[in-house]
């Protein structure tokens, strides 16, 4: 996601304290006591018993157009793993970069950012897109502060897959989306969280998803980006989030959303 520059909040509790604001969107992470399959395609009871977030928004706020298509994610954990599950809806699912840590969003992808400690520093972002590529990288600070990308970082034993329903690059056909299944080990992300351990019962880390989507246009037998006629140029990228930023920039770590992890196993009363 492309930096911009706004305020900055420091301490942890100051940011937490932005979780009781109506647009800042929290969310019960459950446990999971089976294993799952990193297969994309969120079949398991765990995950058929987690509960789904709302609707991706506008970046900017529900005040925006509400997004063409519908995007949603969940979430679970263990002993060894954050686990993120998403559906998007698509009717043409396109994606052409296959190298590791490619810059994603330059086409369409689901991306992640994660700050353990809700300090606003030293937080992950990973992106992926329907071929499966993936872009993680590490900042120390967000943009506006002057922080740089390390896309040399990678998410030591990450797993991740995606599931096409629909085929990925044919617009001959009208698609029904994609999902994306991450299991996240605590290990790569415990550096920077409170105490330097995976989450107890009841705490809580600042979290939030977007999704980057193009007009595309048909030439021909594949895909481009919708250009805007008066300047041969691609018209702007759509992007739509769990918690609204209030700005076009997703490195406004004191507005992502707030995930509380809780002891209790999803599909278990």
């Amino acid at each position: 996601m492309r930096p911009s520059a706004l305020l900055k909040l420091v301490a942890p509790m100051c940011c937490l304290a932005l979780a009781s604001s109506a647009s800042v969107r929290h969310y019960l992470c459950l446990r999971t006591a089976e294993s799952l399959e990193i297969d994309g395609r969120l079949v398991e009871l765990a995950w058929q018993s987690a509960e789904w977030s709302e609707h991706f928004v506008d970046i900017e706020g529900e005040a925006k157009p509400t997004p063409r298509w519908q995007t949603r994610v969940k979430m679970l954990w263990d002993e060894s793993y954050l686990y993120i599950g998403a559906e998007l809806e698509e009717p043409h699912v396109w994606a052409s970069l296959t190298e590791r840590d490619a810059v994603l969003y330059k086409e369409n992808d689901f991306e992640v950012f994660i700050d353990p400690d809700g300090d606003t520093h030293n937080y992950f972002e990973l992106e992926i897109n329907a071929l499966g590529t993936v872009w993680d990288l590490f900042l120390n600070k967000p943009y506006r502060e002057g922080g740089k990308a390390r896309s040399a970082w990678d998410i030591e034993g990450l797993k991740s897959a995606v599931s096409v329903n629909g085929t990925v690059n044919d617009p001959t056909d009208t698609d029904e989306g994609w999902t994306v299944e991450l299991a996240l080990p605590w290990d790569a992300l415990i550096a920077y969280a409170p105490e330097g351990r995976a989450p107890r019962d009841g705490e809580r880390w600042r979290v939030n998803f977007s999704r980057v989507q193009w007009q595309l246009d048909v030439v021909g037998d594949e895909y481009q980006k919708t250009e805007d006629p008066e300047t041969g140029e691609a018209l702007p990228e759509n992007n739509w989030v769990w918690s609204p930023q209030g700005a076009i920039n997703m490195h406004i770590p004191e507005m992502w959303g707030v995930v509380e992890f809780k002891k209790s196993v999803a599909g278990e009363d």
